[in-house]
C-alpha cells in the first residue's frame, strides 16, 4: 500500500510539471504567435534589403535594427499584457517592455515575455482595489493616470532590475550554445526536442528557448541555426513515407495525403498520431532530427527569422541568399527524411500486430498523451455524445471558433475543413479560428476545441456550445455538426415562433390567405441568387401547368418589395425574419429551399 501510495504521488508530480510546462509553453506561443506576421516581416527585410541581401539597400536597411529592438518586442509586450487585462493591460505591459528594451543592448524577447503579463496583471489589480474607492466623474482621470504612473514605474524597474538580469542570463544561454555548437554537440539536442513535440510541449522549447536565442545570433551573424531545430520537416515526413511504403490499412492510405499537409503546409501535429500508434518510432524522429541538425551544423546552415509554419516553402523564404545556403538547408531536410525513413522501415517491416492497422488508435493515443501532458480532462459528455445531439440542446449557433494554443496550425486547417462544409450546405455562418486564450463569451457561438482543451475552453466561454474532437484535421464530428445545425434551423421550435410556422408545413400555409395574392417574389442577395432564380422559374412553369393565371411571379431584393397583403414573399428563415421588421403588411411563406419546397404545391392549389 505504501508502495501504491508513492508511486501515485510521484505520478502526480509528473504530471504537474508536465502541466507547467505545457501551461507555460501555452502562453509564450500566445504572445508570439499573434505577431509572427512582425517577425517574417523583419525575417523578410533582412534577407532582402542587408548588404549581402538579395536586393542590398541602405536605405531600406535602416528598418532592420529598430525592428529587432523595438517593435518586435514591444509587440510580443504588448499582447502579453493584453492577454491578462484586455487592451489596457497591453498598454502598460508595453510600458515596462520598454524599460527593459532601453536598459540592455540585445533583442529583449524573453525580458518582453516577462514584463508583458507583469504590467497587465499589475494594473488590473490596482483596477480591482481602485475602481470601488473611484468617486463618480474622476473615473476617466484615475484611469489613464494610473496606466501611466503604473506603466512608468515598472519601466523603470525593469531598466534597472529585470533587464541586467535578463541580459546575463540570455548571455549565459548564448554562451551554452555557443559553446555546444562550437563542439558540434548542438544535434544531441533533437533528442528531446522530437519527443518534446509530440508531447505537445515544443512551444515551451521553441518559443521559449530557441526564437529569442535564435533572433539575438540572427541579428549578430545575419543567420541562426537555432531556427531549424524544431520546424524542421523531415523527421515527420520520413516517418510519414514509411507508412505510404510499408505501412498497412487506413494508416498507408492516409500517409500520403497527410505527408503533403505536413511538408507543404508545415502542420506537423498531423504526423504526431502515427508516432504514437507505435511508439517505437520515436527512434525514427530522434534518429532523423539528430541526423538533420548534424548536417545543418556541418554545412553551416541557419534561417534568418523563424519559419512559421514550418513547411519546406517558410524554410526556404528565410534562407540567406546563396546557393550555398539553399543546399545546406535542403541537404539537412534530405538527410532528417531518409534517416527517419529507414529507421521507420525497419520498424514497420518487423512489426506483426494488428494495432499498427488503423491511424485512430494512434489518434486515439494522442489524445491520452495530451490530456496527460495538459492535466486536463475532457467536457462531461463532450466526446462521447455525437455533435448533432449537442447542438439540439443550443440556442441559435452564428459564429464558430476552432481553438487551439496558438490560434494557428491545425486549428486553422480544421476551420477550413468545416468552413467548406458548411458553405456546401448552404449555411450563413462565419468559421474561424483562434488561440483559445482569446475566446471571448458571446451569444451564439460554437467553439470546437480538441479533447484536452475542453475544459479550458468552457472556463473561457461558459455560456457556448462545445464540441470537442480528437483531431482537428479528420473527425466524423464535422458532419455531425453540419446535420444538426441545417435539423435545427428546420426544427428550432424558436425560430417557428418568429416565423409563425406551424409544425406541419405541407398541411398548413403558416396562415397565409391565398385568396389575396397577386404578385409572390422570391427574395435574392448575394448567397442565394442562383437558387432564388431556379426557384422562381420552376414555380412559374408549375404555376402554368395548373392553369393560375394573372399572379406576377419575380425575382427581387428586400428594398424593393411593396408592402400590401397581396404581395407574397417567399424567402429563408434569416431572411423572412428581416422582411417581418421591414413591412407590416406583406404574407410571408418561410422555406428551406427555395428551389424544390413542399409548400409550393400546396400554395398553388389555393392561388385564385
Amino acid at each position: 500500500m505504501e508502495a501504491n501510495a508513492k508511486s501515485v504521488s510521484v505520478a502526480k508530480e509528473k504530471t504537474s510539471i508536465k502541466t507547467k510546462l505545457q501551461r507555460l509553453g501555452s502562453k509564450l506561443s500566445g504572445m508570439v504567435m499573434p505577431n509572427i506576421g512582425a517577425f517574417i516581416a523583419w525575417g523578410l527585410i533582412t534577407a532582402l534589403f542587408m548588404k549581402t541581401g538579395w536586393i542590398p539597400n541602405a536605405q531600406l536597411a535602416k528598418m532592420i535594427t529598430p525592428m529587432v529592438t523595438y517593435l518586435l518586442p514591444l509587440l510580443i509586450g504588448f499582447t502579453g499584457g493584453s492577454m491578462v487585462y484586455d487592451h489596457r493591460g497591453g498598454v502598460v505591459g508595453a510600458i515596462a517592455t520598454m524599460g527593459v528594451i532601453v536598459g540592455t543592448d540585445i533583442p529583449m524577447f524573453i525580458g518582453a515575455m516577462m514584463m508583458g503579463p507583469l504590467g497587465g496583471w499589475c494594473i488590473k489589480k490596482f483596477d480591482a482595489w481602485a475602481q470601488p474607492k473611484t468617486r463618480q466623474g474622476f473615473e476617466m482621470l484615475v484611469n489613464n493616470f494610473s496606466a501611466g504612473i503604473l506603466g512608468m514605474i515598472l519601466a523603470i524597474i525593469g531598466f534597472f532590475g529585470i533587464g541586467p538580469i535578463v541580459s546575463g542570463l540570455s548571455a549565459a544561454l548564448a554562451t551554452g550554445v555557443d559553446w555546444i555548437i562550437a563542439r558540434n554537440l548542438i544535434p544531441l539536442a533533437n533528442i528531446f526536442i522530437e519527443p518534446a513535440k509530440i508531447l505537445f510541449l515544443n512551444n515551451a522549447i521553441n518559443q521559449g528557448i530557441l526564437t529569442p536565442l535564435g533572433i539575438q545570433a540572427s541579428a549578430e551573424a545575419g543567420k541562426s541555426i537555432l531556427f531549424l531545430l524544431e520546424p524542421n520537416p523531415g523527421p515527420g515526413l520520413g516517418v510519414l513515407l514509411a507508412f505510404m511504403f510499408f505501412g498497412k490499412g487506413t494508416a498507408k492510405s492516409s500517409a500520403p495525403g497527410a505527408a503533403i499537409i505536413h511538408f507543404f503546409g508545415g502542420i506537423h501535429e498531423i504526423y504526431f498520431p502515427y508516432v504514437l500508434m507505435k511508439p517505437t518510432l520515436f527512434l525514427s524522429v530522434i534518429a532523423g532530427g539528430v541526423s538533420g541538425t548534424f548536417m545543418f551544423n556541418l554545412l553551416g546552415a541557419g534561417l534568418k527569422a523563424s519559419p512559421s509554419p514550418g513547411s519546406i516553402i517558410s524554410l526556404l523564404l528565410m534562407t540567406p541568399k546563396g546557393v550555398g545556403n539553399y543546399v545546406a538547408v535542403l541537404s539537412g531536410v534530405v538527410v532528417a527524411t531518409v534517416a527517419s525513413f529507414l529507421v521507420s522501415m525497419v520498424i514497420l517491416k518487423r512489426d506483426k500486430t494488428a494495432e499498427i492497422d488503423d491511424i485512430k488508435a494512434g489518434q486515439a493515443k494522442m489524445a491520452d498523451m495530451k490530456n496527460n501532458a495538459k492535466g486536463t480532462g475532457t467536457v462531461a459528455g463532450a466526446n462521447t455524445e455525437d455533435a448533432k445531439a449537442i447542438l439540439q440542446t443550443a440556442s441559435d449557433v452564428s459564429h464558430i471558433i476552432f481553438a487551439c494554443d496558438a490560434g494557428m496550425g491545425s486549428s486553422a486547417m480544421g476551420a477550413s475543413i468545416l468552413r467548406d462544409k458548411v458553405k456546401k450546405a448552404g449555411l450563413d455562418l462565419s468559421v474561424t479560428n483562434t488561440a483559445i486564450n482569446n475566446l471571448k463569451d458571446e451569444p451564439g457561438l460554437l467553439v470546437v476545441t480538441q479533447d484536452e482543451l475542453a475544459n479550458r475552453a468552457l472556463q473561457k466561454t461558459p455560456s457556448a456550445v462545445h464540441v470537442s474532437v480528437e483531431n482537428f484535421l479528420n473527425s466524423p464530428k464535422y458532419d455531425e455538426i453540419v446535420t444538426g445545425l441545417k435539423t435545427k434551423e428546420v426544427s428550432d421550435p424558436k425560430a417557428e415562433e418568429t416565423t409563425d410556422r406551424p409544425t406541419d408545413i405541407t398541411s398548413e400555409l403558416q396562415n397565409i390567405d391565398a385568396s389575396k395574392v397577386s404578385e409572390i417574389d422570391f427574395i435574392h442577395h448575394d448567397q442565394n441568387i442562383g437558387s432564388a432564380t431556379m426557384g422562381r422559374s420552376l414555380f412559374k412553369a408549375s404555376l402554368k401547368k395548373a392553369a393560375k393565371s394573372g399572379i406576377k411571379v419575380k425575382n427581387v431584393a428586400v428594398g424593393e418589395v411593396i408592402d400590401e397583403d397581396s404581395t407574397l414573399v417567399i424567402a429563408s428563415k434569416e431572411t423572412a425574419k428581416r422582411i417581418k421588421l421591414s413591412f407590416k403588411n406583406v404574407q410571408v411563406l418561410v422555406v428551406n429551399d427555395l428551389v424544390d419546397a413542399p409548400e409550393y404545391d400546396k400554395l398553388i392549389s389555393e392561388l385564385k
